[in-house]
């Protein structure tokens, strides 16, 4: 049974319950643990992609909700500082946010010397993203219209419903928001520090889109830029705020700089689209 919009605890609800289409042979297992080489919660290996769906107070729900696609160069995904902490800060503001747990690159025990092998060889990470990449559109497509089909059910507006990522989960975001049927429409997208290094062709039903980065983060920023002008070309509405400072994978910690404010802003663009 599907969650009421009274619960107020986080639950799990599958996206594919009846198997994710393009994986059906997969046999690792996912996984959720510290990171080796960072202060993150981290998970790994994920083959059944969910939803973690944090519902508002009923008495402060305002119709509107957001999936939420942590980062983790598509080998993992910061579950925490991307993910459920983004998603608690929403739900205190009445909107229904939902994590979203998408298929990844498999990885072995030493997961640090895997990612850096494959990051390091762009042959190696192409070949590994070409079978991926039709799964990530189809569960950030899937998501959306998960979401869509009970939103009556969960107290949502079905034209209130946006995605947002970061890092990699940015650029499931933007996949989503550049090829979509009506029932995957993002009605809003948010980007932070990741954005496709492509050109894109921007659709006819593009939505708003805004995008956060910092300048010292080369490939973001640079690529962030690209995304804005090619939005602006395309006479869609955009936002772009660039710090000076921030690094990559800020997520949600504390580094004492503006940026720490960023959730801030992207607050305020959604209270100007009417959505917060």
């Amino acid at each position: 049974m599907m969650p009421k919009t009274t619960v107020t605890t986080p639950t799990i609800i599958p996206l594919w319950p009846d198997g994710a289409p393009g994986s059906e042979d997969w046999m690792q297992q996912e996984t959720q643990f510290q990171h080796p080489a960072d202060d993150i919660q981290i998970v790994v290996n994920v083959t059944q992609p969910t939803l973690t769906a944090y519902f508002p107070d009923p008495a402060l729900a305002n119709g509107t909700a957001v999936i939420i696609c942590p980062g983790g160069a598509f080998h993992l995904l910061a579950i925490d500082h991307e993910g459920h902490e983004v998603a608690a800060w929403f739900s205190k503001r009445g909107v229904a946010a939902f994590v979203l747990k998408y298929r990844l690159i498999r990885t072995g025990a030493d997961l640090v010397t895997e990612v850096r092998d494959h990051l390091s060889d762009r042959s190696k990470m192409a070949a590994l993203m070409q079978p991926l990449r039709p799964l990530l559109l189809a569960d950030a497509q899937q998501s959306i219209r998960v979401v869509r089909q009970h939103a009556a059910e969960w107290g949502i507006q079905p034209d209130r419903i946006g995605i947002m990522g970061f890092s990699a989960g940015g650029t499931v975001t933007s996949s989503v928001a550049l090829e979509h049927d009506a029932e995957s429409l993002p009605n809003f997208a948010a980007v932070i520090y990741g954005a496709p290094g492509e050109e894109v062709a921007v659709p006819a039903d593009a939505p708003p889109l805004f995008l956060l980065c910092a300048d010292d983060d080369l490939m973001a920023s640079t690529r962030s830029v690209q995304l804005y002008s090619t939005w602006k070309a395309a006479k869609k509405p955009v936002e772009l705020h660039i710090y000076s400072k921030g690094g990559h994978g800020f997520g949600m910690k504390t580094q004492s700089l503006p940026s720490d404010q960023w959730i801030e802003r992207l607050g305020e663009w959604l209270k100007a689209q009417g959505l917060l």
